[in-house]
């Protein structure tokens, strides 16, 4: 299973835009899905890019599972990533203006290509998600962050991600100078709740 670069798009038009909005869709899931949540956002004035992962899952296993039995899904799905940010590159937009937005196996890809990834972004919210690998390879991480803003929201407990990742997350990036906010939801289940949109728009889209 190795994907193939398949982006939707809604907003403002890339080539118009000053900030653009990434959006990582979860196991299941698909770019319209996780597009759709963008109308709880502050992003009016945003083009928003959103990957199709192949089969609607960016990788088979468990994010906690050994890395190496998750590839070369995991590789290929962090090469999405990376061709979607570059696309908005190419587009003439500024890193600093450069925002994403993952759920689930989403976050969890997400916060694993910004940490390997690390520069001034415009922000990050990632909601039930953590570094991927049975155990954090913090040698994976590299960069500075410079200030970026960057949200996490969970459940605990989750049947998919312990917050005990989600905390270790979060102290990585700290240590790559992100200014991280987390928010931990007792019994909330596998979901997104309206104040983690709030938060989100309070902290990131500001």
């Amino acid at each position: 299973m190795i994907h193939t670069l398949n982006i939707k798009t809604a907003g403002i038009p890339l080539k118009q835009a000053e900030k653009a909005l990434i959006m990582i869709h979860g196991r299941g899931g698909s770019a319209q899905d996780i597009l759709s949540l963008s109308q709880h956002l502050k992003v009016k004035d945003y083009a928003l890019l959103a990957p199709q992962a192949l089969n609607h899952t960016w990788y088979p296993l468990s994010f906690m599972a050994p890395v190496d039995q998750n590839e070369p899904w995991l590789s290929s799905a962090l090469e999405m990533v990376d061709e979607t940010v570059k696309a908005v590159l190419d587009a003439g937009i500024r890193p600093e203006n450069i925002y994403f937005f993952g759920f689930s196996q989403g976050a969890c890809l997400t916060l694993e290509f910004l940490a390997r990834n690390a520069q001034r972004f415009g922000g990050a919210t990632a909601i039930i998600g953590g570094v991927i690998g049975d155990k954090v390879n913090r040698e994976n991480y590299k960069g500075d962050f410079a200030g970026t803003p960057v949200f996490l929201g969970t459940s605990n407990p989750d049947f998919h991600v312990p917050v005990e990742r989600v905390y270790a997350t979060a102290n990585i990036f700290r240590e790559m100078n992100a200014e991280v906010t987390e928010k931990v939801y007792a019994n909330f289940g596998h979901s997104i709740n309206q104040e983690e949109m709030e938060l989100a728009n309070s902290i990131i889209f500001k």
